[in-house]
């Protein structure tokens, strides 16, 4: 009946709000960690393919929903200004890593318990460090 065979691929997507507004996502972790990784807010916006401009307001957004200050930001150009993430920074990122990790093989275990089958075949879809492709990578992160 069909040409070609499609497998299956579980696809998810996770976030946290504040008071039901959007506070952070897989997205924003990214910016957190290039911005440790870089040193700078315009250079990890670059590096997660986010304009500057939205990098900071969503980093705004996030510590006020979050009602914490994530980074340090010191003022001063590319000689002497700098992002760093602080202590609060640090260790929301650490327990959302953790969380996301879980997350992941709690929604993968559910895939394959609802379609890994004969008729389905579904469960093996493609790999991303021994789990399926969570919906941050690609398009639509938050």
């Amino acid at each position: 009946m069909h040409e070609r065979e499609y497998r299956l691929a579980i696809h998810h997507k996770v976030w946290l709000d504040a008071g039901r507004r959007f506070a952070v996502g897989d997205g924003g972790t990214d910016l957190l960690r290039a911005i440790d990784v870089t040193g700078s807010i315009r250079a990890a916006a670059r590096r997660v393919g986010w304009s500057y401009r939205h990098a900071l307001a969503y980093l705004d957004n996030a510590e006020r929903m979050l009602r914490q200050t994530l980074v340090e930001r010191t003022r001063g150009g590319q000689e002497r200004g700098g992002a760093r993430l602080n202590a609060a920074g640090r260790d929301f990122l650490q327990r959302y890593s953790k969380f996301r990790a879980q997350a992941h093989r709690a929604v993968l275990e559910l895939y394959r318990a609802a379609f890994d089958d004969a008729r389905w075949g579904a469960a093996r879809g493609p790999r991303r460090r021994g789990g399926l492709v969570p919906s941050s990578m690609g398009r639509g992160k938050r």
